[in-house]
């Protein structure tokens, strides 16, 4: 079980950036049906946990939960769902790296669950068929959808080897999971299906404006950076006040030490002479002295 463990970490630490978001959706899908169990056989809500992953269509809710617009796109509590998600997830998101950077990556996952989470919500809000009826979306396909469109963009001819069918271009692909999505937006996941397309228009985007020489991650990622940079800098300057907290301690602690061998000393000197010599063979200085280490030796 350790080896498993260490195992694990290993490939999370060392592992690609499409390694870390697999690892991530499982760690929650595990999570929430482990919970969901739980639940399950105590006979408690297990919908009162998913209000705080699930995205609502509510704005009000939204507004009382802003982090489920982030957090959605990270959870999956069906089965099959994970494994088509996460498939596809490390399918393209293996050859996205092969002409990509891994922190284009991470923004596009980003973009194109949060593109699809607004997709969502819009037409839960502005279209006449979801009139009177509120939504919870969940699941990484906005995200990974739009690694798949803009994979498929920027390697058009590259070929999959699909079961039963042989290889297939990336563009075809692509092609065929949009208008899946696009002929199924009336069936009962409509909002899913609409969150899916805002994820392939994300990725659209994203390939599109990469090929005129512009990098719409650049700012995701520059904000990122400047965030952990300050954060570094505030653990920076915790570590030196704590550093120099200690030095000071330690000079005092040296300081008091060596007060306290030198009053040892001057007393046991002045004693001497006074056993010798008896009180009246001290100086004024030396009586003085005496005086001055009795008061801090109390």
């Amino acid at each position: 079980m350790a080896t498993l463990t260490s195992d694990l970490k290993n490939k999370f630490k060392y592992g690609s950036v499409v390694i870390k978001f697999i690892f991530i959706n499982i760690a929650l899908f595990l999570f929430l049906r482990i919970a969901g169990i739980i639940c399950t056989f105590s006979n408690a809500d297990f919908n009162w946990l998913l209000q705080f992953i699930e995205c609502p269509s509510d704005l009000g809710s939204l507004i009382i939960k802003p982090w489920t617009i982030f957090t959605y796109m990270f959870a999956q509590v069906e089965i099959f769902h994970i494994i088509f998600n996460m498939l596809w997830l490390y399918w393209f998101g293996s050859i996205f790296l092969l002409v990509c950077t891994s922190r284009q990556m991470i923004a596009l996952y980003i973009y194109g669950g949060l593109l699809g989470a607004i997709a969502y919500i819009a037409a839960y809000n502005l279209l006449p068929y979801f009139n009177g009826i509120q939504g919870q979306l969940i699941g990484s396909s906005a995200s990974v959808i739009a690694i798949v469109v803009a994979t498929a963009m920027r390697c058009p001819d590259y070929k999959m080897n699909l079961l039963f069918i042989g290889p297939v271009s990336l563009k075809w692909i692509a092609c065929i999971t949009i208008i899946i999505d696009l002929i199924s937006i009336t069936d009962s996941n409509a909002g899913g299906h609409i969150a899916h397309l805002g994820g392939a228009i994300a990725g659209f985007i994203f390939a599109m404006m990469l090929s005129n020489g512009y990098d719409i991650t650049k700012g995701f990622n520059n904000t990122i950076d400047t965030i952990v940079n300050q954060w570094n800098r505030l653990k920076d300057n915790i570590r030196r006040q704590n550093l120099s907290s200690s030095k000071i301690n330690s000079s005092e602690q040296t300081q008091a030490s060596n007060n306290s061998k030198s009053d040892s000393d001057t007393l046991d000197e002045i004693l001497d002479k006074i056993k010798k010599s008896g009180y009246t063979s001290l100086t004024a200085e030396e009586k003085k002295r005496l005086f001055d280490v009795s008061r801090r030796i109390k």
